[in-house]
């Protein structure tokens, strides 16, 4: 099915390089230059996947702000980490149940109104964590359902969103597409907490919430507008557990894409420090004000590569490069956990998004290239539990284990860890890191 996709897509960019003119000018070298290194924007010309990027980068950047203000206050409510960690649960149950149905229901039916519906969803847990501020509820157990409701509307939503892509973009600019799709995820998330911190700095923590529901409309928007995206075979599933199980005993034969999901959840389970923010903002960097700065500090990152990522599209051990950019992320994440200065930790800790831009992109493609239409939305709601997830579960182990180990340990420990497994599943099973495009 890979040599078809590719087949079918015969590179025609490849097809009509000729000889260099023989005039001196040396602005198509600069340009050549430029089209290999710095990020690949051929997916924008197709007006389905530009809509659906547009909606996807303003909304996401209001999510951010919502994701900094749910873990301020919980810890102003509580005081205590471990609540901080107990969003994740609340996040990850719903989302482990959801996403691999919701995958289901994306390959049975319209996946944009699968979109639509689901973002609506989410639209109105937003309304509800807005309202619960402007009523001063103050109630850790309703932040815990507002998030769970959440967590359920976007593991219903990712699988039909990405599982889209590939129907609306040429194979060969999968990858790109991705990176494109990354890259602009990672500003919201740089912009996003750094505009969370000054809001929350200087107004009330509800205002955050606000901000979220209005800009998640262009979410709305761009559902809108996309074209229908019916299932291509004539043959339908119904979204039941026999086709989740179906989906599950397929991934179970696939090597590769089962070790693309065992090393990210290594690598967010062990490593991921955010549940750690705001303790590390009080302890150690001076206060709130810096922890805007640490939950962008892994989006900058992400940024900086993504912005040069021309190069990614064109390694072909894609497999390699993902374990490889997986255990740069332990352990630079391990050296921010030692540090005590703000801006060496916001260094490091960028380094480590870095990392995870190029191993998500990885993930994505391979994803997205070696399953069947017919089963992406499901090999995708397994991608989402497992993207989501894995970081939910970190917010957990990490909020746990620093009432018992003290931050350093539990941060630092996470990092060195996540890489020492990442090394040893490449070493014991050798599919992920032989897989290579075609």
């Amino acid at each position: 099915m890979v040599s078809e996709a590719l087949n079918d897509h015969n590179f025609p960019e490849a097809a009509t390089i000729t000889a260099p003119e023989p005039a001196p000018a040396p602005e198509p070298d600069r340009r050549s230059w430029l089209s290999r290194h710095t990020i690949d924007v051929r997916p924008l010309r197709h007006a389905a996947f530009r809509r659906m990027f547009i909606g996807q980068a303003v909304s996401f950047f209001g999510v951010q702000f919502t994701a900094v203000a749910v873990p301020v206050q919980m810890f102003a409510l509580t005081k205590s980490s471990a609540w901080v960690g107990y969003l994740g649960i609340a996040g990850l149950v719903p989302l482990l149940i959801f996403a691999l149905w919701g995958g289901a229901v994306a390959d049975a039916f319209d996946r944009r109104l699968v979109l639509l519906c689901s973002s609506l969803l989410m639209w109105v847990s937003t309304l509800g964590l807005l309202a619960q501020g402007l009523l001063d509820v103050g109630s850790p157990v309703l932040l815990l359902v507002l998030v769970a409701v959440q967590s359920v509307a976007f593991a219903v939503s990712s699988p039909a969103r990405w599982s889209i892509v590939p129907r609306i973009i040429p194979t060969a600019e999968i990858a790109a597409a991705n990176t494109l799709n990354t890259t602009l995820s990672g500003l919201a998330m740089v912009g996003g907490p750094l505009g969370a911190g000054l809001l929350i700095a200087h107004f009330p923590l509800v205002t955050a919430y606000a901000v979220d529901a209005a800009l998640f409309t262009v979410t709305l928007w761009a559902a809108l507008r996309l074209p229908p995206v019916p299932p291509e075979r004539t043959e339908r599933t119904t979204g039941a557990l026999a086709d989740v199980l179906f989906g599950l005993r397929y991934l179970a034969t696939t090597p590769v894409l089962l070790l693309s999901f065992a090393i990210d959840i290594a690598a967010m389970v062990f490593a991921m420090p955010r549940a750690l923010f705001p303790q590390a903002a009080v302890e150690r960097f001076g206060g709130m004000s810096a922890v805007g700065w640490l939950f962008s500090a892994i989006a900058i990152g992400a940024v900086i590569a993504g912005l040069t990522s021309g190069w990614i599209g064109r390694v072909r051990r894609q497999g390699t490069a993902l374990i490889a950019a997986v255990v740069v992320w332990g352990l630079s994440v391990a050296a921010a956990g030692l540090a005590h200065s703000l801006w060496l930790a916001v260094l490091l800790l960028a380094v480590g998004g870095a990392a995870d831009l190029v191993s998500s992109v990885y993930r994505q493609s391979i994803l997205q290239v070696y399953a069947p239409d017919e089963l992406r939305g499901r090999m995708q709601g397994v991608f989402t539990a497992v993207v989501v997830g894995g970081p939910r579960l970190g917010d957990l182990r990490s909020g746990l284990m620093a009432q018992g180990f003290g931050l350093t340990v539990t941060w630092a420990g996470g990092g060195l860890a996540a890489a020492v497994v990442a090394v040893a599943l490449a070493v014991a099973f050798p599919a992920l890191r032989r897989y290579a495009m075609k």
